[in-house]
């Protein structure tokens, strides 16, 4: 799928509907086939020989798209579309595994290669941001990233998120080490 070059706005920003799952994971799975490969920084923790989307992680879309909030194990997912209703970026929030931490989500989020550096990331974080303010009591939004992908770091740090700690050695792949950051937004 190669989205066109020029587009520089997206048309919209929107939750996925449970029927358009099949197009998010060709999305998905294109943009997690990128981790690790040229100029791209690993941004999953996997061999970049093997980055694929795997059948666990479609269920656990799937499950969690299905799960109203705030429901155990629901998964509230964003995507972008251009102005050809393709998909270009998505974002999506989804509880944390811990006891007593309901007042907290876990954010995951990409962008098509094609539609890097155009804003989509800041327009992807306020939504969720705006939707957690108005529609919940959540309190904090949190995430994980590998401390080589300094886009993103840099993306979060912009849209208020805060480094609360790293990991150091967190994964060791293809022979490299690579350390793991968390980063919170007080909402």
């Amino acid at each position: 799928m190669q989205l066109d070059k020029e587009r520089r706005v997206t048309k919209e920003i929107r939750f996925i509907a449970e029927n358009e799952l099949h197009n998010f994971f060709e999305y998905l799975s294109l943009q997690i086939a990128e981790n690790g490969q040229g100029d791209v920084p690993l941004f999953q923790p996997m061999s970049a020989d093997v980055s694929v989307m795997s059948e666990q992680m479609k269920l656990r879309f799937s499950q969690g798209v299905a799960t109203h909030f705030p429901d155990a194990g629901w998964r509230k997912l964003w995507i972008a579309t251009d102005e050809k209703k393709q998909i270009c970026g998505h974002i999506d929030l989804r509880p944390l595994a811990e006891a007593h931490t309901e007042h907290r989500a876990l954010l995951g989020m990409g962008v098509h290669n094609d539609a890097r550096r155009t804003g989509l990331g800041k327009q992807l974080i306020k939504t969720i941001v705006s939707w957690a303010r108005d529609e919940t009591e959540l309190q904090w939004i949190d995430l994980w990233v590998m401390s080589n992908n300094l886009p993103a770091i840099a993306l979060y740090q912009k849209t208020g998120f805060i480094k609360n700690g790293e990991i150091e050695d967190m994964f060791r792949i293809d022979g490299n080490s690579y350390s793991y950051i968390n980063m919170s937004l007080k909402l």
